[in-house]
């Protein structure tokens, strides 16, 4: 952290605040910029990739730990250059209009500083520390998603679908730590992430249309009202979801437990879609977005429940 971030998030507690005070207040401006229940899901899903691709954590603790951190550092980095990028926008939209740069609780120039040095770190660490495949997926997943899936957000609706591709990397990064390549294991982790991420996100951009609206991003449904392409969206992608996730269980990664788990939970998520495509309420929608958050650590619980027998 450099000394211009520390200075400037000092002001925000008084500029006579002891050192103690104005890095903690930085610490936690950096903790909002890294957004993190997006990074927690990051972790867990990377965790996926690592476990079913043979890996010990135990016996494999350091190769564990650089993978996690460095995966987490370029996430941190990634999320605070979207935000950089989307300052104007974010000002805009009250669900984000709260956020340290709209608030200017550090400047854009600090936050440029913090998110490069995040994503050099983290692809560093990866290079050195795991190996070169995993490096070159993590600093993948951070030039789609800022320098893509960013961009495109005010260019068409399909930025869901492109902006999935990112975002379905961690868990193959996971995977390649273990094994150093790209096996069809990796390829089915990748497809699970991809088709769980579009209800997940058309969800939320139901619920926040009118905030979109106001920063001028061109999601489905602020571009179509009704809603009925992005509930078609919301049930398709759940049918296909359930499909997908039976893949682990037909490559021969996991078991009877797992397969049990993975249908409940995306029953459980399909049918909350359904209801939503009834109501096209913004309360069914919050359900929804709860169901595909309890969908991924169901997973992981599942694959841990099958690793016993």
């Amino acid at each position: 952290m450099n000394e211009q971030v520390v200075t400037e998030v000092g002001h925000c507690h008084g500029a006579n605040a002891p050192i103690g005070e104005r890095v903690l207040g930085t610490l936690k401006v950096c903790a909002v910029l890294s957004k993190p229940r997006v990074l927690l899901m990051v972790v867990i899903v990377t965790i996926l990739g690592f476990i079913l691709a043979g890996g010990n954590i135990i016996s494999q603790f350091w190769l564990f730990i650089a993978t996690i951190l460095g995966t987490a550092l370029t996430g941190i980095g990634s999320t605070t250059l979207n935000q950089f990028l989307e300052i104007e926008s974010d000002a805009l939209m009250h669900r984000t209009k709260h956020r340290p740069l709209p608030t200017k609780k550090i400047s854009p120039e600090s936050a440029l500083f913090f998110g490069m040095i995040t994503i050099l770190l983290g692809v560093g660490l990866l290079v050195t520390e795991v190996n070169l495949l995993t490096g070159f997926l993590a600093l993948l997943t951070a030039f789609l998603y800022v320098l893509v899936y960013t961009p495109l957000k005010k260019v068409t609706w399909l930025n869901t679908l492109i902006g999935a591709i990112p975002g379905a990397l961690p868990p193959m990064g996971g995977w390649t730590a273990v094994t150093g390549g790209l096996e069809p294991g990796a390829w089915i982790l990748f497809l699970i992430l991809f088709v769980w991420q579009q209800p997940h996100f058309f969800a939320i951009a139901w619920m926040y249309r009118d905030d979109y609206a106001r920063g001028g991003y061109k999601m489905l449904p602020v571009l179509e009202p009704s809603g009925t392409s992005t509930f078609s969206q919301i049930v398709w992608f759940s049918h296909l979801l359930i499909a997908v996730s039976i893949l682990p269980v037909w490559y021969g990664l996991v078991g009877v437990p797992y397969l049990i788990g993975a249908i409940t939970a995306g029953i459980y998520f399909l049918a909350s879609g359904i209801v939503l495509s009834h109501s096209r309420s913004n309360q069914d929608a919050k359900k929804v977005l709860k169901a595909s958050l309890a969908y991924l650590p169901a997973i992981f619980l599942s694959v841990l429940i099958d690793l016993q027998f």
